[in-house]
């Protein structure tokens, strides 16, 4: 089969990074007058997530770190609701990949399943807590906002869902996505973060924003009671900021690699606009007749959670597919359509020429095809020569390869250019 010609292209993005992590941390505690919310001896609990937050590792150890000077007792709690196979190691293991330990820290990681709990929203929904957080003299929520994968509201992923998900550990995650079926994502969520701000000791958040280069933009310390205001305003900056494929319409989407380190759903649905889940909302742009996804990132931890979104993949992704952590996140979820696994081959070309094969009655060496890392890393990507022209013509695009071959290895495997 002969194969369309590839172009490398950039994405011109307009960032402005935090350049001093640290700083920016130290900076936010202090506007906040950190000395005169937490007093000495006050054990305080700070929620670690399971994405794969830009220098989360560097932020959590600045944050212990100015605890500690005020002679406060911080301690970590992996705040993930089912992830990590919903086990106290597996939670841990999650974010010692991310380098979030004790000794990088300073700070003990209490993992624990166990959840209190604390109220009961007006809905009769019941609020759950981490056993170890509630114990605490003060909570500080840390996460990162961003558009959600599953869903659209004027708060989507972020410290309120923190709050409701995470920490509510995996009863709660369960119960929540069953609830969210009748009620929303959105009403759910709020309503159980707000009871959660009322009751527990929640002392402040601290949100980060990332850029399209997957770098920290945004770092931001916010009062407890003013936490639902201020994250629907990050959160329009986070969607300003969010990463895309300027091409519409795709017959063939490469995906190097999904994972849940990645996004929610392995591959962002808010990137792919798609979805295997009927009352998930994504965007309705770009058009893809089928993605390809070649192998499950290593900070996924097996989790294959959304593979059912592909249309194609490989055998070496599905031999590292840990079932239970992939089962317990679906189930979780309410979305057992998402672990459907799609037609596998041994080799890319089988795939490649398989794909080619059911994109329509278009000639294989004239598919619009994109090549990408993954769909949080979108700065650079591989297009097919038939959307050369509409490169050109972009303000934010610069081509920066000839066209070229597809390159496979000795076993038929896509060389990655990434």
């Amino acid at each position: 089969m002969k194969y369309p010609l590839m172009i490398r292209i950039k994405q011109n993005f307009n960032t402005n990074s935090i350049k001093d992590i640290r700083a920016a941390v130290r900076s936010e505690l202090a506007r906040i007058k950190l000395l005169e919310i937490i007093a000495p001896g006050n054990s305080v609990a700070i929620t670690a997530g399971s994405r794969g937050i830009a220098n989360i590792a560097t932020i959590l150890a600045e944050i212990v770190r100015e605890l500690k000077k005020i002679g406060a007792k911080p301690f970590i709690v992996p705040a993930m609701g089912s992830h990590g196979g919903a086990t106290d190691e597996g939670q841990k293991k999650i974010l010692e990949h991310y380098g979030v330990t004790e000794e990088a820290t300073g700070a003990p990681i209490k993992s624990s399943m166990e959840v209190v709990e604390i109220g009961i929203t007006p809905d009769g929904v019941p609020v759950l807590m981490d056993r170890n957080a509630s114990q605490a003299d003060h909570i500080i929520v840390f996460n990162r906002v961003k558009p959600h994968t599953d869903f659209k509201g004027e708060i989507e992923s972020g410290l309120m869902k923190m709050m409701a998900i995470g920490l509510g550990k995996q009863k709660a995650a369960d119960h929540y996505h069953n609830v969210f079926m009748r009620l929303g994502h959105y009403h759910v969520l709020t309503s159980v973060a707000r009871e959660i701000i009322q009751k527990c000791p929640i002392v402040f958040g601290l949100a980060v924003v990332e850029n399209q280069r997957d770098e920290t933009e945004i770092i931001q310390a916010i009062p407890a009671n003013q936490i639902e205001e201020t994250e629907r305003e990050l959160l329009i900056k986070a969607k300003a900021l969010l990463p895309q494929i300027p091409f519409d319409p795709i017959d063939i989407l490469i995906v190097d690699e999904m994972g849940k380190d990645i996004s929610g759903t392995g591959m962002d649905q808010n990137v792919i606009a798609r979805t295997v889940i009927p009352y998930h909302q994504v965007p309705t742009t770009p058009k893809i007749t089928r993605i390809f996804v070649r192998d499950l990132s290593a900070g996924s931890e097996g989790n294959a959670t959304a593979i059912g979104i592909a249309d194609f993949t490989t055998k070496r992704l599905v031999d590292k597919i840990d079932r239970q952590a992939t089962y317990m996140n679906a189930i979780t979820s309410s979305c057992p359509e998402a672990v459907r696994i799609p037609p596998y081959y041994d080799i890319d070309r089988d795939v490649i020429d398989t794909a080619l094969n059911t994109i329509g009655d278009i000639e294989p060496a004239k598919a619009r095809i994109v090549h990408i890392l993954n769909t949080l890393k979108l700065e650079e990507m591989m297009i097919s020569e038939a959307m050369l022209p509409e490169a050109e013509q972009m303000d934010n695009v610069s081509v920066i390869s000839s066209p070229g071959q597809m390159e496979f290895d000795a076993h038929g495997n896509l060389i990655s250019v990434f």
